[in-house]
């Protein structure tokens, strides 16, 4: 593949001008990789808050709309991207600001423990600790607790699977709406698609041997062990009750197979699901083209997903009242 040919002409300078991950050599370096400008909301307020979590303190941003429609809005559990390995809450602020905005809910977002110093299931158990924690204090921040959802980009949306599986075991707390974006959720690096983008085809943009480094330091001791599905969804063996869902990932993503997969699977067993399927667009490429046409339209779509899970309910009743 030519990718050159393959990618959208609007993405592909950015693309060009990109550093090469090497996660294998020069983690920190990975990790010091600078992210898109964003300017802050004047309609966001943002706190920090430090809770305690499994094994060590956790840091937890809260993202409110200034102009509140009501008193009790719903909230919005974030979780960030990076692989499992890189990425910090700090990073994903402006699309965190315009989901308080735009969908006018509380978010919550969860700076938990990354691979390889902390291996799976670090990353899980904080995210768990972190969504009970905001459920628990709901009426501290006027969160409508029946009104949670969960969402997150890349390992954040594998993270995301993973916590409704999780959510939905434990009985609690009761999620409404979960929306794992391109997300990373199978380490067997199996389908047509981890093979296809690779980085010969891809060079720059996430692909078959960085995931696969990443996964191998996710799992860490747990590699060679029979993989929970808390660790990658597409293990599960039942997904039915859990809750609907909202997936995109574009078709030069090496997630592309694993997550049609999964959506066909969420579907057969009964979970409402929209799904967005973006050609000629590589892993992230709305967070890493964020002023690309294609970048806004893809955010505009699954921020008005979000809004719809929230406020349907809302709007149903004005209707038949």
């Amino acid at each position: 593949m030519n990718y050159k040919s393959e990618v959208l002409e609007e993405l592909l300078p950015i693309l060009e001008a990109a550093p090469v991950i090497d996660l294998e050599h020069d983690l920190c370096s990975a990790r010091a990789i600078p992210v898109p400008e964003n300017t802050k909301s004047s309609d966001v307020r943002t706190t920090s808050h430090t809770i305690k979590g499994p094994e060590s303190d956790l840091l937890m941003k809260i993202y409110q709309p200034i102009n509140r429609v009501q008193e009790k809005v719903p909230g919005l559990f974030w979780i960030h991207g990076g692989g499992y390995v890189l990425g910090h809450p700090d990073v994903e602020d402006g699309i965190c600001e315009r989901f308080a905005v735009d969908s006018n809910c509380v978010v919550v977002s969860v700076n938990y423990r990354l691979a390889p110093e902390y291996p799976y299931p670090a990353a899980i158990e904080d995210c768990y600790a972190g969504l009970k924690w905001m459920a628990d204090n709901a009426e501290a921040f006027n969160i409508d607790k029946s009104k949670i959802a969960i969402a997150g980009p890349s390992a954040g949306g594998g993270l995301t699977a993973a916590l409704a599986l999780m959510a939905c075991d434990k009985g609690k707390p009761e999620v409404m709406f979960q929306m794992p974006l391109y997300p990373m959720i199978d380490d067997r690096n199996e389908t047509p698609s981890s093979y296809e983008i690779n980085e010969k085809s891809m060079p720059k943009a996430w692909n078959r041997e960085n995931n696969l480094i990443a996964w191998r330091m996710y799992l860490g001791d747990h590699v060679s062990d029979e993989i929970s599905p808390y660790a990658a969804p597409t293990r599960a063996n039942d997904l039915s009750g859990l809750p609907p869902a909202y997936i995109c990932v574009g078709q030069l993503d090496p997630f592309r197979d694993e997550t049609i997969n999964y959506v066909t699977r969420l579907a057969q067993a009964g979970v409402p699901v929209e799904f967005h399927l973006y050609p000629g667009c590589f892993h992230g490429f709305d967070a890493i083209c964020n002023n690309a046409k294609i970048s806004i339209q893809a955010r505009n779509e699954y921020i008005n997903a979000l809004k719809k899970a929230f406020h349907e309910t809302e709007d149903k009743f004005a209707v038949e009242k």
